[in-house]
């Protein structure tokens, strides 16, 4: 995968100034193979939906999708949350929370460099990654696990895989990961300095999904202090636990909102899709990002952001 950029006639545009549209011949290619088991189908799957829902509205509209998009500025946005089950040792810890960077032909290697940037600045003491680093092809991503594993934090860095990352290749993602100076938890708990401990489960698309994927951690013998999870359905389960705080990502918020407001207000999670901003039910807390890349070129009262989260007891 190369970075892209806006060509002069306004279409996607790769590194190399060729003009990226979608064709008749790529269409039929991808529909041939979508019908495949495993990840040869899974990957034309996806790249026979970023053709129709994202490529080919913005080539309609003469790029003009796509320039907007870049156009729009990456947020970094403060959070403070009061957990009540939070270890009183870790009273007051800044969490860096990034996710989504989906780096491709929406998002190029410069501009998802740029959040990353934002999120040094912040000094966060720990840096959480809830996936979808990649979009499609892993190839040209290197640039974003070497900047995201120099973040300086003292409580270390890690990172959760998301959808996205397992079409291609999910063990070098990992191996990228790992190498660039970040933890990549697949199933497992952690303990970071000090003695907080964190979670990070796998992708899975449905409720009992997620749902089994907690159950495999905490049945090991411990329950987390900190949960990340691509997607926020693995808080219906986290709650049960008493986790005291996931992350999750994945949504996006959808990308449109109404009312921007209600995605900076407190929830309860009950009975409500986890689209984005704070939730809680009981003493447990999530977390949803909207973040950074996107599916479409399109973000509308939703955008992008890099989240600084001070989890305090209380």
């Amino acid at each position: 995968m190369v970075a892209c950029k806006v060509s002069s006639w306004g279409s996607m545009s790769n590194s190399k100034g060729k003009k990226v549209r979608v064709t008749v011949k790529e269409l039929v290619a991808h529909g041939k193979l979508a019908a495949r088991a495993g990840n040869a189908g899974r990957m034309a799957r996806a790249k026979l939906r970023h053709a129709v829902l994202t490529k080919l509205p913005d080539q309609i509209v003469g790029g003009a999708l796509l320039r907007n998009h870049l156009k729009q500025s990456i947020e970094i946005r403060k959070v403070d949350l009061k957990v009540a089950n939070w270890p009183a040792k870790f009273d007051g810890i800044r969490v860096g929370h990034i996710s989504d960077l989906h780096v491709g032909e929406l998002m190029p290697v410069s501009r998802a460099l740029e959040a990353v940037e934002l999120l040094a600045n912040a000094k966060p003491d720990l840096v959480a990654c809830t996936g979808d680093v990649v979009d499609l092809d892993v190839a040209g991503c290197e640039p974003i696990f070497a900047a995201l594993g120099q973040l300086r934090a003292s409580m270390g860095r890690y990172l959760v895989l998301g959808n996205h990352d397992l079409l291609d290749d999910d063990q070098r993602v990992t191996r990228l990961a790992r190498e660039s100076g970040m933890t990549t938890l697949r199933n497992e708990i952690l303990i970071a300095r000090g003695g907080l401990r964190i979670g990070g489960i796998d992708w899975s698309r449905t409720l009992a999904g997620n749902a089994q994927e907690v159950r495999t951690i905490v049945e090991q013998g411990t329950v987390p202090h900190l949960l990340l999870a691509h997607n926020p359905k693995a808080f219906r389960e986290a709650a049960k636990w008493n986790v005291p705080l996931t992350l999750s990502g994945h949504t996006h918020g959808g990308q449109f909102a109404l009312l921007p407001s209600l995605r900076k207000k407190p929830r309860a999670a009950a009975s409500r899709s986890l689209r984005a901003g704070h939730y809680h039910e009981g003493d447990s807390h999530l977390f949803v990002t909207t973040g950074v890349g996107g599916w479409f070129p399109l973000r509308v009262n939703c955008p992008a952001e890099v989240v600084v989260i001070t989890v305090r007891r209380g």
